[in-house]
């Protein structure tokens, strides 16, 4: 299930970072041989696709963040509580792995809220992306700052953390998928009894 979850936010979330790439490098601003050299470019698909898939990539992403906390939140509240002892009264030991670790996903844990806070605020904006700034406590201009940079964090932190727990990914998948068509030694003992 963990597997399946964590398969959930890494594709969605490639798929996010891929089309969010793309609107950073070919933004709809400028005019042809301009600002904008590549006014009107297609890559694979046209900019509405390309919308699409960054809105439901980031949507289907949310969920499973979502549904990944809930799953590992006495991890979360344990490690906030050792961390606090830590910094507090000096208690408890943390070595440094675990501090670089304890970092990365705090990183990922803040980018990834002004990214989804930020990616929901252009959602759900009045009025969608043309309509006059609704100033719903920044400029609309401070919202998509937020979300591009919040984004470049994410992206770097999880690939980060993606490079730090390299082995254990490679050894879970090797794992996950070599059980695929097995089948569990217990029912296996049934049917031949």
């Amino acid at each position: 299930m963990n597997w399946l979850i964590d398969v959930t936010v890494f594709g969605s979330a490639l798929i996010s970072a891929l089309s969010g790439a793309y609107f950073l490098f070919l933004p709809s601003g400028g005019y042809q041989g301009g600002r904008n050299a590549l006014y009107g470019a297609t890559i694979l698909f046209q900019r509405a696709t390309w919308d699409d898939l960054h809105t439901w990539g980031g949507i289907i992403m949310i969920a499973a963040v979502v549904l990944h906390l809930a799953l590992h939140w006495k991890w979360v509240t344990c490690t906030l509580k050792r961390v606090s002892n830590k910094l507090t009264a000096g208690t408890g030991s943390i070595n440094r792995h675990a501090w670089l670790n304890i970092g990365i996903d705090a990183a990922i844990a803040l980018s990834f809220l002004i990214t989804a806070l930020s990616g929901v605020y252009f959602l759900f904006a009045p009025g969608g992306r043309g309509a006059i700034d609704p100033l719903l406590l920044f400029t609309r201009g401070t919202w998509d700052a937020l979300h591009t940079w919040g984004g470049v964090t994410l992206i770097i932190s999880a690939a980060i953390h993606f490079t730090i727990h390299w082995r254990w990914i490679v050894t879970v998948t090797r794992n996950v998928l070599g059980s695929i068509g097995r089948a569990p030694a217990s029912a296996t003992s049934k049917v031949l009894h």
